[in-house]
């Protein structure tokens, strides 16, 4: 693979500038900060290409990905459409000899997942999703407190739910066949926490859904994401987690994630953590506090790094695979009714 001297060489751009969380600029600026040059933007609304000229003087602008890898020099694209889209506009880039880092989820299916680490390796360029949230302030302090200090002792369980109550939005993040499910904003997160926390060879996953409550009440009407999905996740060592994303849930959850071990239950969410700590005398301890800040800028310094150093890439396209494996297996687990075994563990 191609090392660049130094950061500022690698030219970087982005495919989508869409209205929704100003998700191109953020990109760019982040890159940018990471000491790459931006260079190029792709979009097919010609009025958000407008707003990329303002944001960033000097930008190149495309209507189309085909006119920007034919004409531009960008040697890094970064792919910010929705999630159906990753995989086929990510082999593009690839075979167009473009590294590549998709938005998450890296895509919905496990084989689009192994299209592209296939892409990546033929071409010998890099392919990465940003998983910024890998370095959520949360993680770090779960990392460090279960792994590193193991204050719970050895852990058994997590069980992990995600939502509340409410009819999903008519945009396409709640559209199944677009978004992959609704498992897979927040699921995808919440499940990137865990294996951190879980080291352990995936062994079989078992899905469930419950489907067409909404439904009726949306533009999507068939194709609307579950208004639940739920996955329990085998490990071969024994340990295990549960996810559950949710429309349906009328009383909010107080944490997204609770660890059980031998000696005592670790919850979080994103700003906070309380441990229950079991004393010798049968008492228990409890401790609360706010988690460490987050690090999510080390997600393209270290892509940077890899593409100027050679230094190891932390989200790599094996990494990235492992929730959408579990997320795929549970949708195939949902409509089969019975689990299964994973293929990448």
């Amino acid at each position: 693979m191609k090392r660049y001297s130094k950061a500022s060489d690698i030219k970087v751009g982005v495919i989508g500038y869409g209205g929704a969380f100003n998700m191109g600029k953020h990109h760019l600026d982040l890159m940018l900060k990471a000491g790459m040059t931006p260079v190029a933007v792709s979009e097919i609304d010609p009025a958000r290409l407008e707003v990329a000229k303002k944001d960033i003087p000097g930008v190149q602008t495309y209507t189309s990905v085909t006119e920007m890898l034919k004409k531009s020099d960008v040697n890094l694209v970064t792919i910010i459409t929705p999630h159906n889209t990753h995989a086929k506009l990510a082999v593009q880039c690839l075979k167009a000899g473009r590294h590549v880092v998709c938005e998450k989820p890296f895509a919905i299916t496990t084989k689009e997942c192994d299209d592209m680490i296939s892409a990546a390796k033929k071409s010998g360029v890099m392919i990465s999703t940003f998983h910024n949230r890998h370095w959520d302030g949360c993680a770090i302090t779960a990392v460090k407190k279960l792994v590193k200090e193991k204050a719970i002792g050895d852990i058994v369980r997590i069980d992990i739910a995600f939502g509340g109550y409410g009819q999903p939005g008519d945009w396409w993040r709640s559209s199944k066949s677009i978004s992959g499910g609704v498992m897979y904003d927040w699921g995808v997160h919440l499940l990137e926490y865990s294996l951190q926390i879980i080291d352990s060879p995936i062994e079989e996953v078992a899905g469930y859904a419950k489907v067409g409550y909404w439904a009726p009440k949306t533009k999507w009407k068939a194709d609307t994401n579950e208004d639940e999905g739920y996955a329990v996740v085998r490990f071969t060592n024994g340990k295990w987690l549960t996810l559950r994303v949710t429309s349906l849930n009328a009383k909010p959850v107080d944490y997204w994630a609770t660890v059980t071990g031998t000696e005592g239950t670790y919850c979080f969410d994103h700003g906070r953590w309380e441990l229950t700590q079991v004393n010798s005398n049968g008492t228990s301890t409890i401790t609360k506090g706010s988690n460490a800040p987050g690090e999510g800028e080390k997600f393209y310094e270290n892509i940077a790094d890899h593409l100027t150093k050679g230094t190891q890439l932390v989200i790599t396209p094996e990494w990235a695979r492992r929730p959408i494996h579990i997320l795929d297996l549970a949708d195939q687990s949902a409509k089969k009714n019975k689990a299964l075994k994973a293929k990448y563990r």
